[in-house]
């Protein structure tokens, strides 16, 4: 006979697990009414994200504090979140519209718009005058001051430009040095590198002049303390076409072995006395005569002393027959005793050191073969002088 089962709660038959504390224990938990198997958080509300990307970028500052409140209506209707998000951009929705009332009392709105138009007419332009380096071709702006200028457009030395850059350098010292000295530094130290720049006098256009760019107070208080040496038009307006750099980097070996020995010569020349006559300052001319005539001695033995490519080789060695014959006379010069004397020797000497005797070794060189119209004689140098400067 069956016996039935002791009262108590039913339990379904199968391989199921023992009962535990008196509760049936099945394969799946069963999960309270109302509740998802997951614990999804509640969405975070777009209005508020949007009120913060519009705060952050300080972009239409009004739009980001009108969408921050009303996605602070929204997160306390819907239980969203995102309050903080809301509350943040509020807050630099609020700070960019007191900057823009700021910005827009004291004239800052016009001064930018003002500076990005210039930006954007400044585009085309490929530098300032700081930027300038040696070797640089540049266009100044048709509207660009005559006394101050900034802004240039480099463009290549092979086409038509206005100028030309032939040495950049840095002034020292912490205190601005004035105008006046700043202008006399660059006009002495400027002609030195332009020599250095064009050692082929002959090839720089009679019309060509030396310029710079100085300093202000404001450009050297602000670290800017480069004096800008470059060559020009003499008139100003004139391009010039094509670069005038002769130095080793454009010149071949010969060509610069050349150049560097009449140099000599060519210093010597320029350090002639500035009286007039003779008779006014003997002693000068004497002393003058003296240099010429050692600056001959150093030109011949530079010349003698360099290996020459066989189309050379004569018209060189007839420069150093004319170079030493020539020192002899400038050394009789110096040991005159008084102007008649001094003139016969130096008269002679002159005519040895003639430009246009140098004319068939350039031919040989490659080097032009007209001279300067302004030469002083002896390959002196030529050129349309200096022409001041522009303060940036």
């Amino acid at each position: 006979m069956a016996i039935p089962p002791p009262p108590g709660p039913e339990r379904p038959e199968g391989p199921y697990p023992p009962l535990v504390q008196g509760s049936y224990q099945g394969p799946y938990q069963v999960w309270g009414q109302g509740y998802s198997p997951y614990n999804r958080p509640a969405p975070v509300n777009g209005l508020a994200i949007v009120a913060l990307v519009f705060g952050i970028l300080c972009f239409l500052p009004a739009v980001g504090l009108v969408l921050g409140t009303v996605a602070l209506a929204q997160i306390r209707k819907r239980g969203e979140r995102g309050k903080g998000l809301a509350v943040g951009g509020m807050v630099m929705s609020s700070l960019g519209v007191a900057l823009l009332v700021l910005t827009v009392a004291t004239g800052g709105a016009r001064d930018f718009w003002d500076g990005f138009k210039g930006g954007i007419n400044d585009s085309a332009r490929t530098g300032t005058v700081f930027s300038l380096r040696k070797g640089d071709c540049f266009d100044e702006p048709g509207h660009s001051s005559k006394s101050v200028t900034v802004h240039v457009d480099k463009v290549p030395c092979a086409g038509s430009h206005h100028a030309e850059v032939i040495a950049n350098f840095a002034m020292s010292g912490a205190g601005y040095p004035g105008r006046g000295n700043l202008r006399d530094v660059a006009d002495t130290k400027c002609r030195t590198f332009e020599r250095a720049y064009t050692m082929d006098a002959w090839a720089v256009p009679d019309d060509v002049r030396l310029y710079h760019f100085v300093p202000t107070r404001d450009s050297w208080n602000l670290g800017r303390h480069s004096i800008i040496c470059m060559l020009e038009n003499g008139d100003g307006k004139s391009a010039l076409t094509g670069s005038l750099r002769r130095d080793g980097f454009t010149l071949n070996a010969d060509q610069f072995a050349y150049l560097r020995a009449v140099d000599t010569l060519d210093a010597a020349l320029r350090a002639a006395p500035a009286a007039t006559y003779v008779v006014d300052d003997l002693r000068g001319y004497k002393e003058w005569a003296a240099g010429v005539s050692a600056a001959l001695d150093d030109e011949a033995h530079l010349l003698r002393g360099h290996g020459w490519f066989p189309a050379a080789e004569k018209p060189v060695a007839t420069l150093v027959d004319d170079a030493e014959a020539a020192r002899k006379e400038w050394t009789k010069a110096s040991a005159a005793t008084d102007a008649d004397t001094f003139s016969a020797p130096y008269k002679k000497g002159l005519k040895l050191i003639d430009p246009r005797r140098t004319v068939t070794a350039r031919k040989a060189l490659g080097l032009t073969t007209t001279p300067p119209s302004n030469d002083g004689g002896g390959g002196s140098r030529g050129n349309g002088g200096s022409g001041g400067g522009l303060e940036v």
